[in-house]
């Protein structure tokens, strides 16, 4: 339990960040293309992340000839989820649609048939990428751990979930299809406020009063769920899809945030459960630990992402 709190306590004010390569193929004739490692972000040195062609496909240098088939066949890339979550390969065709492939550690190849990979071979990806979103994702595992410690029984363990659900559901969908944009700097201080504000009212709890929000935790829920919303979207616009594949990966995305939350979920119940099996909870520090951490990463962030945000108007 210590580790896992520690953990959290040290993690990365910008853990929602993914950790993702791109990688650009430009067909110039039938069987010859160019390829690169996009320019945006951090170019990939070689023993990082290796392309392994589909068959009759061989690099020479930059420019990538294939046979008579053309560009056909199972591209993999070797090395990832080292220091790249994933990669996204970014198929320019000459007389077909724009593709993007996903390639990650649940789906390590992408199948090209010359229109592109159908959806069925991205749902995996989608769902990989949305799970390590929200476990990668500390700030927003740390709100959700401040409302089970508000939270009094099951029911209303069901509501409070339900709604940060369905609010952050509603603001990643507005999000990815342009109908909402929020700035970074300041949605990113709002997030780390709201972890505050829990922390806060646990600390409330301690102390044996009550408020709008112990009574009612969904209500609070919901209310910050919109922001983290906006912050799950980050992810999904990484991945910079065309307008025919943000449907599907919306959805898988948003699944794989819903595994992954409940997951966490889980697990700290079932921690929480053996804590009182062990009859643990009789160490006041070490019941009121949890709500520390939350309180004070909030603190912590809130002062860290304000200066950045003071930072960028000025």
């Amino acid at each position: 339990m210590c580790a896992l709190f520690l953990a959290l306590l040290f993690g990365s004010a910008q853990a929602h960040e993914l950790s993702i390569a791109e990688m650009e193929l430009r067909q110039l004739t039938t069987t010859d293309f160019l390829w690169q490692w996009s320019a945006s972000g951090k170019v990939p040195a070689s023993e990082e992340l290796t392309p392994t062609w589909p068959e009759g496909c061989a690099a020479e240098g930059q420019l990538l000839r294939c046979g008579k088939e053309g560009l056909r066949g199972k591209l993999t890339i070797e090395g990832i989820g080292k220091t790249y979550s994933a990669v996204l390969v970014k198929l320019y065709w000459l007389e077909a649609p724009f593709k993007v492939y996903t390639i990650s550690s649940a789906q390590k190849t992408a199948r090209i048939g010359g229109v592109g990979q159908t959806d069925a071979d991205g749902v995996a990806s989608y769902i990989y990428l949305g799970v390590e979103h929200i476990l990668l994702g500390i700030d927003h595992l740390l709100f959700v751990l401040g409302l089970l410690l508000l939270v009094g029984n099951r029911w209303t363990l069901v509501k409070t979930i339900t709604a940060f659900t369905v609010a952050h559901s509603i603001t990643l969908a507005a999000a990815t299809f342009g109908i909402v944009h929020v700035a970074e700097a300041p949605l990113n201080a709002s997030i780390a406020l709201s972890i505050l504000f829990l922390g806060l009212e646990v600390a409330r709890t301690w102390r044996g009063q009550s408020s709008f929000t112990i009574r009612n935790p969904w209500v609070v829920a919901f209310a910050f769920g919109l922001l983290h919303g906006f912050g799950f979207a980050s992810g999904l616009a990484q991945l910079g899809l065309p307008e025919s594949e943000i449907p599907l990966a919306l959805l898988m995305f948003n699944v794989g945030v819903e595994v992954g939350q409940l997951g966490f979920v889980v697990g700290m119940l079932l921690l929480a459960r053996s804590i009182r099996l062990l009859q643990l909870e009789r160490n006041e520090m070490l019941q009121r630990l949890p709500g520390y951490v939350v309180g004070s990463m909030g603190a912590f962030w809130t002062l860290q992402r304000v200066a950045i945000l003071l930072k960028v108007i000025t």
